[in-house]
């Protein structure tokens, strides 16, 4: 059992398997890494679903619960289901957040001091974004863009402004680029112009916007391929992905940051545009 951390959150909850990873047993660790990776998903599943996705046995589930404190399953969900509800909250108005932050501080923070937290957490992210880079799911998004004559980009709320820039960057192929803005609520509207063999860049992250997974759900069925930025391998867009590429910005004062989102979009942007300037010949593989 683990004391050292309280599972108070989800993060504490990691901290607490980080922590005790390699005394685990072999099917103990295939649930540490389940959780580490798609913890939240446990608020919506149940105790047999977790145990399929971990290929253990629903009492190992349990008996991982109970190796760090906790009573059960049920009491490992809530933790994860109190995380959801967080979040779910987060889009409260940003003065009533400011005001949290001021309430949980002992002391009064300079504006330096609140840079320098945000920027630290983006750099962290950045640098865990570096390292988990599935290389393979990135190279197949690049074909995919470079194989389409068309390309859409959807995004809502907090994504948005990854899409905006997706469409502003991609203008500078030769590909057509058509940017599902929403304009008057016109989301399934203008995702019924998507057309088989056409790629739609979507970009969505927990709670996931609901016209987001709308128009990748519609594009879908159209034939189109989807390449998802999203937050998780188990996210609603991935699973009609044919390429899901993961990123984890971080979070500060309850805000969190789109560095990392950004800079893998501009990362997409440029290796495809890289590829799109090489003879076919020498095209990489």
């Amino acid at each position: 059992m683990s004391a050292k951390f309280p599972i108070t959150s989800g993060k504490t909850f990691r901290l607490a398997i980080a922590a005790n990873f390699e005394g685990l047993s072999g099917q103990l660790k295939k649930i540490a890494r389940y959780i580490d990776a798609s913890g939240e998903q446990i608020g919506f599943q149940g105790v047999r679903e977790v145990a399929v996705k971990c290929d253990v046995q629903p009492s190992a589930i349990v008996r991982f619960a109970k190796h760090f404190g906790l009573s059960g399953f049920s009491e490992m969900q809530a933790v994860f289901r109190d995380d959801i509800a967080r979040k779910m909250a987060s889009p409260r108005n940003y003065s009533s957040r400011i005001r949290d932050v001021i309430k949980a501080g002992d002391r009064r923070l300079t504006s330096a001091e609140i840079a320098h937290e945000f920027i630290g957490g983006s750099v962290v992210a950045m640098q865990a974004l570096a390292q988990q880079l599935d290389e393979a799911a990135f190279e197949g998004a690049v074909i995919a863009l470079a194989e389409s004559d068309t390309i859409w980009v959807v995004a809502a709320r907090r994504s948005f402004p990854i899409a905006a820039y997706l469409d502003y960057a991609l203008q500078h192929t030769d590909k057509r680029v058509q940017m599902l803005s929403g304009l008057g609520a016109m989301h399934q509207g203008q995702a019924r112009s998507v057309r088989t063999g056409d790629v739609m860049l979507a970009i969505s992250f927990a709670p996931y916007a609901k016209e987001t997974l709308a128009c990748v759900v519609a594009a879908h069925e159209r034939g189109a391929k989807i390449i998802a930025i999203t937050d998780s391998d188990l996210s609603p867009l991935a699973r009609q992905a044919a390429h899901v590429l993961v990123v984890k910005d971080d979070a500060a004062f309850g805000f969190r940051a789109l560095t990392s989102t950004m800079g893998l979009s501009q990362s997409l942007f440029i290796a495809l545009a890289y590829r799109l300037a090489l003879p076919p010949q020498v095209h990489p593989t």
